[in-house]
């Protein structure tokens, strides 16, 4: 009897029963033996092959999981840094220009008092002028008046 095993390679024990003195019952035997003997081996060998392709399948999966998380990972914190960057880069030139803008109102407010000082001191200096003057002009009607009647007197 001959046996063929189909796995990709054909197994055949046919050279087992030629020039064999062995009894038919015992190749016989000898032969399923050997097909399952063999059968064995391609099954064990596949169930590795399988069991080391599925390994290296989630070291890969596993690996790119990681990097992708890395990956992730540093867009996040160079986007949040970048964001941190403008952010201080914003409120600073903010802060500048208040301390300009303050800078600027403060130089108006004493430039503003300079010339409300000036002015005011224009304004008493002209009342002054004008009292002055007027205390003259009263002066020297008054010391009019007064020599006119004495000498008015002085002739009577």
């Amino acid at each position: 009897m001959t046996v063929f095993w189909d796995c990709d390679a054909l197994i055949h024990i046919e050279f087992l029963k030629q020039g064999s003195t062995v009894n038919s019952d015992l190749a016989v035997v000898v032969e399923v033996v050997v097909v399952i003997a063999v059968a064995v081996v391609v099954v064990v060998v596949l169930v590795v092959v399988v069991a080391v392709v599925e390994a290296v399948t989630i070291v890969v999966v596993v690996v790119v999981v990681l990097l992708a998380v890395v990956a992730i990972v540093v867009v996040v914190v160079v986007v949040v840094v970048v964001v941190v960057v403008v952010t201080v880069a914003i409120v600073a030139i903010q802060a500048a220009v208040i301390v300009v803008a303050v800078t600027v109102v403060k130089i108006v407010v004493a430039v503003g008092v300079m010339v409300v000082l000036v002015q005011i001191v224009i304004v008493v200096g002209l009342v002054v002028v004008v009292v002055v003057v007027v205390v003259v002009v009263v002066v020297v009607v008054v010391v009019v008046v007064v020599v006119v009647v004495v000498g008015a007197v002085a002739l009577v």
